[in-house]
């Protein structure tokens, strides 16, 4: 039995943009950031055979699952790194607090030798 018209109508999730008009693509490659280099190999650590912490797969899962203010106003890379730190904590690496911590004490650090 073939489905109705309305039974392959399925929502549209906001990263769905396939057939959409959304004009013209910019398709001029910038440098990379440091930051943008330093997520991309923090993420190929982790999905590696040798640590295994997460999939990529889950990387996509989580960052589908964004709102759509988050998925529409982080940047790449942030919404990358957003992923990361929910995936390890899903996984059991890392807690928050430890997260939290870490960061703090980076902060910390960096004001102590007057970085911003």
């Amino acid at each position: 039995m073939n489905p109705s018209p309305a039974d392959t109508t399925l929502a549209r999730r906001l990263h769905d943009l396939g057939g959409l008009e959304l004009g013209a693509i910019d398709r001029h490659e910038h440098p990379r950031t440091l930051f943008e280099m330093r997520v991309d190999a923090m993420l190929m650590l982790l999905t590696s055979p040798a640590c295994g912490a997460f999939k990529v797969d889950a990387m996509r899962r989580a960052i589908e699952n964004y709102s759509k203010l988050e998925y529409e106003t982080l940047p790449y890379y942030e919404r990358w790194l957003k992923a990361v730190r929910q995936l390890l904590v899903e996984q059991g690496v890392l807690s928050d607090a430890q997260i939290d911590e870490r960061i703090e004490l980076i902060r910390r650090q960096r004001a102590a030798n007057g970085e911003a």
